[in-house]
């Protein structure tokens, strides 16, 4: 019979960074289901791993601002910066506000690795169940069972399940009384109703849009794509769309009055690419024929474009989502990340139902959790 003191559930960013703040890591079991620790964290960036943000708020994620803020506030971006970089990593700011590792996320990735030294790991096991007996948990896996004081459930979502990603966090979670919030495809693309099929002959084609779902205007790139759309723009607003229309802006901070006498095609003056805009006259019934000469009811029909209504059809699921929605319900969860429901049961990063943007909103959040709790449990 094998008992630690504490067992990790889920080698990701984490499951790692929990580990990484242990004192004595020698009483520690880490399972991970995949081959590999950190798969996700490998791939994540175009392979670069964008771990953090310039700026970093409350309202950059979807869930309870009041269990969210104060942890991120104890363990903020200018905190995890620091502690990467006193480990000797190199990183680099792109686009304006992401933080990415200098040349490879697998220095990210090799420096979690070397701080978890000491922890007992194994790779792929799958646990099969989780249920506590007096003050002792048992963690039954294809590997036999295991004992432990603690139980820290940092095994994520449902999102890229070719690298393993299962629902173990949410049954375990289940098992034990908790409620655990629908979890959802996140920083997704949308798929298309059929009235906007022609969407798909522009597959290829970017546009800088402003979105607009429930309170929330987001700007940035549209992606027209053979399945529907996606693009940054897009995957931010899936974060906030449950279901019915998404309004879009075409043409965010444009007048048409600028080109209204205008002798050249329209198809020339729309801030858009040429074949986008012909695409659209074509969609609202409007000849390519010189601005001046369009008449009043063909400019109120290219309004339209202003403020375009779309209802995705839904979205192109988990296997292309960056991460899952929902989850682990936080009122049910101290901000030590303790269960309310049962001691010394813990939920870390995207398992609970707190969610960022797009741009290491994600990152930040499941090192920031793991250090919290890790910290807690010293303290213990």
């Amino acid at each position: 019979m094998q008992t630690f003191e504490n067992i990790v559930i889920g080698g990701g960013a984490s499951g790692l960074m929990f580990c990484a703040h242990l004192q004595d890591k020698s009483k520690t079991l880490l399972i991970e289901a995949n081959s590999k620790l950190g798969a996700k964290i490998e791939i994540s960036g175009g392979g670069a791993c964008n771990f953090t943000n310039k700026v970093v708020r409350s309202n950059d994620y979807l869930g309870k601002k009041e269990f969210i803020e104060p942890i991120l506030k104890e363990f903020n971006n200018r905190w995890l910066l620091k502690w990467f970089k006193d480990r000797g990593l190199e990183y680099r700011l792109k686009n304006g506000s992401q933080y990415f590792c200098k040349n490879s996320s697998k220095e990210l990735l090799d420096i979690l690795k070397n701080e978890i030294k000491g922890v007992k790991v194994i790779l792929s096991t799958k646990v099969f169940e989780v249920s506590k007996k007096g003050d002792k948990f048992i963690i039954n896996t294809n590997r036999g069972k295991f004992f432990s004081k603690r139980v820290i459930v940092a095994s994520g979502g449902l999102s890229f399940p070719k690298l393993g990603a299962s629902s173990i966090g949410y049954e375990v979670a289940k098992s034990f009384g908790h409620s655990v919030n629908t979890p959802k495809a996140a920083l997704v693309g949308f798929t298309l109703q059929p009235q906007d099929a022609f969407f798909k002959e522009l597959s290829g084609i970017s546009v800088e849009v402003i979105l607009r779902v429930e309170d929330k205007n987001i700007e940035g790139s549209l992606l027209f794509a053979h399945k529907g759309i996606s693009g940054p723009a897009i995957l931010n607003v899936s974060l906030f769309w449950n279901r019915g229309h998404i309004e879009i802006d075409f043409l965010p901070k444009f007048s048409f009055d600028t080109i209204k006498n205008s002798s050249k095609q329209i198809s020339n003056l729309l801030p858009m690419p040429k074949r986008a805009a012909k695409a659209f006259l074509k969609k609202l019934e409007i000849k390519d024929s010189n601005a001046n000469k369009l008449t009043k009811k063909e400019w109120e029909k290219l309004d339209f474009l202003k403020s375009y209504s779309f209802a995705p059809a839904g979205t192109f699921g988990f296997s292309k989502a960056e991460v899952t929605k929902g989850g682990v319900d936080v009122d049910e969860v101290t901000t030590r990340l303790m269960s309310k429901k049962i001691q010394n049961l813990f939920f870390l990063g995207e398992v609970l139902d707190v969610t960022g943007r797009l741009g290491g909103y994600n990152f930040q959040w499941a090192f920031a959790t793991a250090t919290k709790c890790a910290k807690e449990i010293e303290n213990i």
